[in-house]
């Protein structure tokens, strides 16, 4: 077992990596709070996982709620919320009561909200089930809802107090979500590890066809990168937004073709192709830089061409986007593979260029 930790003072909390951790929950139950818990998860996921959880934490004398929703990012809203609260109420839930998520990022976003808002607030868990949830959404307190306007638009910081990602859990990830997940592990190589960028251009068909060391240093040295970010920005008001690279665009795709068509990672990757055009539009990377960003993305088995809602319809769904502040987009780009800026200042005509250079159609 690999164990990092996010560093936030007396809210510091471990994420724990390896392969059959969902069988030891020793560390589980030293993070909950009392006796109670209501797990979390989706109806792909609680059948391989719940039924064994459930009964581990109860000979341990736990008292568990279960708590099975919809599955898919369709369903990350409002109505799938509340049969989160509907549930904890008629099961007479308590504040002491942790809520555990099991599942992808979807059930972690939901459950955390959840956790977030229940009687002002109860304990958090997260025991992220996919890859990307593994490298990313389990960790940092993010948790959200989406809108018909906006993905995440509605949410609250909540940091859990444990993250144990089981590997073992990849091994009956489908292959798209695999590569799902890889397109956040690029991205930290791209923003701010140019060192793991190279391992992952050596090591990128291991991880597609599974290898579990490949896989386990991959999640640690993503969680790691993440780990620092939030530790030093846990609210997004300066570093952290860098971990948005291609996010602003991958968001403007969800919502067009509406939530769920595209995978997270896949717009996410797309946009990452976007952000990295048109960095080279502004001079910062050349036609090499961008070459090589797009070549590690396709071997991940990810999109590097965005639907063609047209540029116009992108920049009206971007203007929707979190990261405006006073009516100016931020985006980040590259300023180099490996460095990543944030910048308000990019003159329309130059987005819409590098969004119609990479749009298919």
């Amino acid at each position: 077992m690999r164990t990092l930790n996010v560093a936030l003072g007396a809210r510091s909390y471990p994420i724990h990596i390896g392969a059959g951790l969902l069988a030891r929950t020793e560390r589980l139950l030293e993070r909950l709070r009392a006796p109670l818990a209501a797990v979390v998860s989706n109806e792909t996921v609680a059948p391989l996982y719940l039924p064994a959880l459930a009964a581990a934490l109860r000979r341990e004398g736990v008292r568990v709620t279960e708590i099975v929703l919809p599955d898919g990012e369709a369903h990350k809203d409002w109505r799938t919320l509340n049969r989160i609260f509907d549930a904890l109420l008629a099961n007479r839930c308590e504040r002491a009561t942790t809520i555990v998520a099991l599942g992808g990022g979807v059930v972690g976003d939901l459950a955390g909200f959840a956790a977030a808002t229940y009687q002002r607030g109860v304990p958090f868990i997260q025991l992220p089930t996919t890859l990307l949830a593994q490298v990313d959404s389990s960790v940092g307190g993010k948790t959200s809802i989406n809108h018909p306007l906006g993905k995440n638009m509605i949410g609250a910081f909540w940091q859990p107090r444990l993250v144990l990602a089981d590997t073992a859990t990849l091994k009956t990830l489908p292959p798209r979500e695999l590569s799902a997940g890889l397109a956040e592990v690029v991205k930290y190589g791209l923003i701010r590890d140019p060192a793991f960028l190279e391992w992952l251009e050596a090591n990128m068909d291991r991880l597609r066809a599974g290898d579990e060391e490949a896989l386990e240093h991959a999640i640690e040295r993503s969680c790691r990168n993440k780990a620092e970010v939030v530790a030093e920005d846990e609210t997004e008001a300066g570093a952290r937004a860098l971990l948005n690279l291609g996010h602003t665009f991958g968001h403007a795709i969800e919502t067009g073709l509406g939530h769920g068509a595209w995978l997270h990672g896949e717009a996410v990757a797309a946009g990452m192709a976007m952000a990295a055009e048109l960095s080279r539009r502004l001079g910062w990377l050349d036609e090499a830089d961008v070459e090589r960003t797009t070549a590690l993305l396709g071997r991940a088995g990810l999109p590097v061409q965005g639907p063609p809602l047209g540029a116009g319809r992108y920049l009206e769904l971007m203007a929707l986007d979190k990261k405006v502040v006073a009516g100016r987009l931020r985006l980040v780009l590259l300023e180099a593979l490996g460095r990543a800026v944030i910048r308000d200042d990019v003159a329309e005509a130059e987005v819409r260029a590098a969004i119609e250079a990479c749009c298919r159609g």
